[in-house]
């Protein structure tokens, strides 16, 4: 069986609430993904351009103003009603809000597995409440998930517990991970993965370099132990200004390319 995935690049990082950068991340996530450093095949044994349909529909043309969330609300509903499961490339962590209220419009509500250092809840972070500090505050509050498990999570405080606690987030933090059993979904899922949930010596190329997280292989089996129905994804929080000899642009790369393999085998199941 052959899946079309639509990679969609979101250059913007306005939310971002400490260092500039992630903007330039979508070109260079692409870049690594076709180079000839590696191959087409993932580790779930699928390959992109046999079993996987990679449609690069390029960058969005976001212009930092309220109107980009608007072309990203329309660009991933767009995917969606061709049939197509939308990829998406951050660009700072804001953009999973607008994505979401696309995917809400076309599947209702859906389960997230989200994998950060950081939960994303504040209600708001320096006046912003579309800060990329905020955006399951947003999705929880518009009921656009039906569930939220956090996996990762290595700065939670006060106010962001009791968000979880409002929300009914199911948080897996990191001092726990090698005890908790990986997470099992039975609705359809959305996976946002920041790349600060891993560990910096995995990904150096963040903005917020946050010790003690997830190794690269922990991440690869979690996904590839998924037994779910996959409507859609994304990467984000890239900050190639921060990177070292390209290897957090590879890393993303290889995780677009095992999402995009998931999303093949889960529908085909």
């Amino acid at each position: 069986m052959t899946r079309r995935v639509d990679l969609i690049g979101m250059p913007t990082d306005v939310h971002s609430s400490y260092l500039r950068g992630c903007a330039k991340a979508p070109a260079l996530i692409c870049a690594a993904l076709f180079s000839p450093h590696g191959n087409e095949a993932s580790e779930a044994g699928l390959e992109l351009g046999a079993e996987i349909a990679l449609n690069d529909r390029g960058d969005l043309p976001l212009a930092e103003t309220p109107g980009d969330d608007a072309l990203i609300e329309t660009a991933v509903a767009a995917s969606l009603a061709a049939g197509a499961v939308p990829i998406s490339l951050g660009g700072d962590h804001s953009i999973t809000y607008p994505i979401l209220r696309a995917v809400h419009t076309h599947h209702g509500p859906v389960d997230i597995l989200h994998v950060d250092a950081h939960p994303d809840l504040y209600d708001e972070f320096g006046g912003d409440r579309r800060s990329h500090a905020s955006p399951f505050a947003r999705i929880m509050e518009e009921g656009l998930a039906s569930r939220l498990v956090q996996v990762g999570i290595r700065t939670l405080n006060k106010h962001q517990r009791e968000q979880a606690a409002r929300f009914g987030v199911e948080i897996v933090e990191m001092k726990d991970f090698a005890r908790a059993p990986l997470p099992k979904f039975n609705k359809p899922l959305y996976i946002s993965i920041d790349l600060d949930g891993l560990d910096p010596a995995f990904a150096p190329g963040v903005s917020h370099h946050e010790p003690g997280g997830l190794t690269s292989r922990e991440v690869i089996n979690m996904l590839l132990s998924l037994d779910c129905k996959l409507v859609g994804a994304d990467v984000v929080e890239f900050n190639p200004t921060r990177d070292i000899n390209g290897v957090t642009a590879i890393l993303a790369a290889k995780l677009v390319k095992e999402l995009a393999a998931l999303t093949v085998s889960s529908h085909a199941r």
